[in-house]
């Protein structure tokens, strides 16, 4: 069954007048400055109630004063959707779902004219989330990395009872979109760890049949540069494939099991690009005390920092001089060799090279 949803690839094949633009402009400031991008990450908490031990941000430090402003986001997301910022994906350091204003953000956001999602471990279900949240997400994704309570405390590092939380709210969430008639897609992912393999088909059956949710999404592991744990960095997917053709017997017309092999086959991949052409131009990530960066594999480090969206709007960051100053070091300095394996650009970097370096006879189409 095909991936329906792309999630083993990208979908910037589908933004053809973004791509011209980056092709034509990237290699003059004053046409690159006003290259917005399609999708961002923001994080609206640095809290986390997990210590999941994949964490790749773990570096960061799960500060529970980190929060993002909902007045301030307020003010600033119509703008963001009339600078051509098409979606927003909630996610980030910490679990977005317990920020107390986040039923309100989502709101906005949609207000604002982009599509809206959700990352979540799915333990928090906020009272007014159902009603007031569901309506305006275009889908929602629930990390659950073990098949079982026992297995899924020991990798989240939490409590066992915490698993009957997730499908609690998740069979809550299918409820109220049945209600409701909403489109939102609903889905969830688990990272492949030796610890959890076994146990894949079980929390396949568990999502396709007992939630009821749309898809599962099995995908390798990548190792953050900066992460504190080195648990898995040397994981090899290759003994792991074979899980593949078990798992696709869970499809269904409802249900999806999308196992990333192509992702899986990259991981040790070193024949790829030699510069990223998508930073700073088609994603950016907003931490969850407002810092405005390029990248999210490089958090904290001052080369992806534009500046602070609790200072500043984002047309001001975003065509301003430390983004400049950003633009040149991803052009001149950056070692791509240092950077995240499988990173959330590697495909759409992939794509935008295949496209530079073309093929043979091009132009007989």
């Amino acid at each position: 069954m095909a991936d329906r949803y792309g999630i083993d690839s990208h979908k910037l094949s589908y933004h053809p007048l973004r791509v011209a633009q980056l092709l034509t402009g990237q290699n003059q400031w004053e046409t690159a400055k006003s290259i917005y991008p399609i999708y961002m990450e923001i994080s609206p908490m640095g809290a986390c109630n997990h210590r999941c031990t994949f964490c790749a941000v773990d570096y960061i430090g799960y500060n529970s004063a980190n929060k993002l402003d909902a007045d301030m986001m307020k003010a600033r997301l119509p703008q963001m959707g009339a600078l051509g910022i098409k979606s927003i994906m909630y996610a980030g350091e910490g679990e977005p779902l317990l920020h107390k204003r986040i039923s309100e953000i989502l709101l906005d956001t949609k207000a604002a004219g982009i599509d809206t999602a959700l990352t979540t471990n799915a333990t928090v279900l906020p009272m007014d989330f159902l009603d007031k949240a569901l309506p305006t997400l275009s889908w929602i994704k629930a990390s659950i990395n073990a098949g079982s309570a026992e297995n899924y405390a020991q990798i989240h590092q939490t409590k066992a009872a915490d698993f009957n939380k997730v499908v609690e709210n998740l069979k809550a969430m299918v409820a109220a979109r049945r209600a409701g008639g909403y489109g939102v897609t609903l889905g969830a992912q688990a990272l492949l760890l030796p610890e959890n393999a076994h146990e894949m088909a079980q929390l396949g059956r568990l999502c396709r049949d007992e939630i009821g949710l749309d898809y599962l999404v099995v995908k390798p592991y990548s190792q953050h540069m900066f992460s504190e744990t080195r648990r898995y960095a040397g994981l090899d997917y290759q003994a792991l494939m074979d899980l593949e053709a078990p798992l696709a017997e869970l499809n269904s017309a409802q249900f999806q099991l999308i196992f990333r092999r192509a992702t899986m086959q990259k991981y040790r991949d070193e024949n790829r690009y030699t510069q990223c052409k998508a930073t700073p131009y088609l994603w950016a990530y907003v931490m969850a005390d407002g810092t405005v960066s390029g990248c999210s594999a490089f958090l904290l480090d001052k080369h992806f920092e534009y500046g602070n969206l609790n200072e500043h709007d984002f047309k001001t960051i975003w065509e301003g001089e430390k983004r400049h100053a950003g633009w040149h070091y991803v052009r001149e300095s950056l070692d791509i060799s240092q950077c995240r394996s499988n990173c959330r650009m590697d495909a759409v970097n992939r794509y935008l090279h295949q496209l530079e370096q073309g093929v043979p006879h091009i132009n007989f189409i």
